[in-house]
């Protein structure tokens, strides 16, 4: 594992060439700035027909240079509505595992730099790595940067009774992403002894997942874990008002029973594997919600529940970053306001409660009570942060640093950029979930950032996050110290502009309260 920060190499950076060798065959990739660019290169065969639900296949060798100038289609998802994908290009599909490199434009020709993996959020069930565009992270933290495509909802987390692989198909194309890595990271300048995989959302529960899988060992040297902890608990109403209590990981037996209960809704009762696989993708598209937050564990791949193996300490031992929002459910809140504006309201706020919380719903409410906030959608918004996303996320915290080395923060830019344009009156959406990627990458190649605080706080973060891909330590010149999490910790390192350092996360977001809840 390569140990040291930006090394001084023994040979001057020149510009890097654009066509490499890879595996596979050969790619021409183009230029960005200061940073080189090849696109949609694939990782694996394309999941189709017979592969449908089936562990990811070597891809094909190709002849001559291939282009890699453009992204690839994202992977079959529902359509993006007006506030959807910031990816142009092809439609989405099911032969969509493609990633995508980015590195410096000029390189030493011996280089050997970190190699960040990226594997974004969406629920499960959306997105796609070509919406991220990582110039900044290469450019500034000489680093290389690739951005990932994997199954999602009912073609990622599918399952049925005596298929192998149910319930993990978008795990095992991130695991495989991981070993094209370690097969050609060297083509681009890269360490494929020097691996972190960062995640958001649904891509950082996926991180935490993948350091229980023993199938990661060889190819995960460190770890950040955005808004993604293994511990996320959310009970009934809490993501949405109808939706039933769920973590993100679900047993193998039920990815198998949901799996069967859809077959039998699309006619399919005979020889149900092959039937479902002639189903198109319109008409399996629709009941991708079915299958959100529904990684599945008790496989060869996820032995345990990732929470309990967490828990238990059973995760890969290599440094780590993990943190979450300070505002996380506002934006969840907000999308169920605009959908149906009589769902939270001071009226509805004790049933919310009760069916959340049960017998402790009466405690809860003397703990948040509409009038600390002003209304019901923001105590709502604020319990639901506290209870399910940042509380638990701590207790994860606490869990990795009985392991190993952890920095634990708390994104908290009140005025970040609204990038799941939400809007509800008297409602401000602060560091709402998601909230934070824009400090890290571009956006659908577009900077939403502010001159001044918002752009120094991003390339602070960048230099966080790079230098931990470098060393293991995200502390690097003119930064402002962060201290490694210990296993007692309620303290985080707060990530705001102008307000950067520790803060009490526990005390913040109530946790003792809700610790005592459970």
């Amino acid at each position: 594992m390569a140990t040291t920060a930006v090394t001084a190499h023994a040979q001057a950076p020149l510009a890097a060439p654009l066509t490499v060798e890879l595996d596979s065959g050969a790619v021409r990739g183009s230029t960005s700035g200061a940073t080189r660019e090849f696109l949609g290169i694939p990782y694996a065969a394309p999941p189709v027909d017979d592969l449908r639900w089936a562990p990811p296949q070597p891809v094909a060798q190709w002849a001559g240079v291939r282009d890699a100038t453009a992204a690839g289609p994202r992977c079959a998802q529902a359509a993006a509505g007006p506030t959807g994908s910031m990816q142009q290009g092809p439609q989405p599909g099911e032969d969509c595992l493609h990633l995508n490199v980015t590195t410096p434009r000029n390189m030493a020709p011996d280089a050997q730099l970190p190699v960040m993996v990226w594997w974004h959020g969406g629920g499960f069930t959306s997105g796609s790595g070509g919406e991220y565009d990582a110039t900044r992270l290469a450019e500034q933290g000489d680093v290389i940067v690739v951005t990932v495509n994997y199954r999602l909802g009912v073609f990622g987390y599918f399952g049925l009774p005596g298929l192998p692989g149910s319930g993990n198909f978008g795990l095992a194309d991130q695991l495989a992403s991981l070993e094209w890595v370690q097969a050609n990271a060297a083509a681009f300048g890269g360490d494929a002894g020097n691996v972190t995989v960062f995640g958001e959302s649904a891509g950082g529960m996926s991180v935490c997942a993948a350091l229980s899988s023993p199938r990661a060992e060889g190819l995960i040297d460190k770890a950040i874990i955005s808004s993604g902890s293994c511990m996320l608990d959310w009970p009934a109403g809490t993501q949405f008002p109808r939706s039933p209590a769920q973590t993100p990981y679900v047993p193998v037996a039920e990815a198998r029973a949901d799996g069967a209960d859809l077959a039998r809704r699309l006619g399919c009762t005979q020889d149900v594997l092959a039937c479902m696989r002639t189903k198109t993708v319109d008409e399996l598209v629709p009941h991708m919600q079915e299958f959100a937050n529904h990684l599945a564990y008790g496989t060869e791949l996820v032995p345990a529940d990732p929470a309990t193996a967490l828990a238990g300490g059973a995760v890969l031992d290599v440094p780590v970053i993990s943190g979450g929002n300070r505002d996380e459910a506002r934006s969840f809140v907000a999308g169920a306001i605009m959908h149906d504006p009589t769902t939270i309201t001071a009226p509805t706020y004790p049933d919310l409660l009760a069916r959340a919380f049960g017998g402790d719903a009466g405690a809860v409410a003397t703990e948040y009570p509409i009038s600390r906030y002003g209304n019901a959608a923001l105590a709502w918004a604020t319990l639901v942060t506290d209870a399910t996303w940042a509380c638990p996320t701590l207790r994860g915290d606490r869990a990795l640093a009985r392991r190993g080395a952890t920095y634990a923060y708390e994104f908290a830019d009140p005025n970040a950029p609204n990038v799941n344009f939400t809007w509800v009156p008297q409602f401000p959406m602060g560091a709402a979930h998601a909230t934070d990627l824009p400090y890290i990458f571009d956006l659908g190649g577009q900077s939403m950032l502010l001159p001044g605080g918002q752009r120094s706080l991003a390339d602070l973060m960048v230099g966080y996050w790079t230098s931990f891909a470098h060393t293991g330590d995200p502390n690097h010149a003119g930064a402002p110290r962060w201290a490694p999490a210990a296993p007692d910790t309620t303290l985080v390192q707060q990530l705001a502009p102008g307000a950067v350092g520790p803060i009490d996360a526990g005390a913040a977001h109530r946790c003792g309260f809700w610790d005592g809840l459970e």
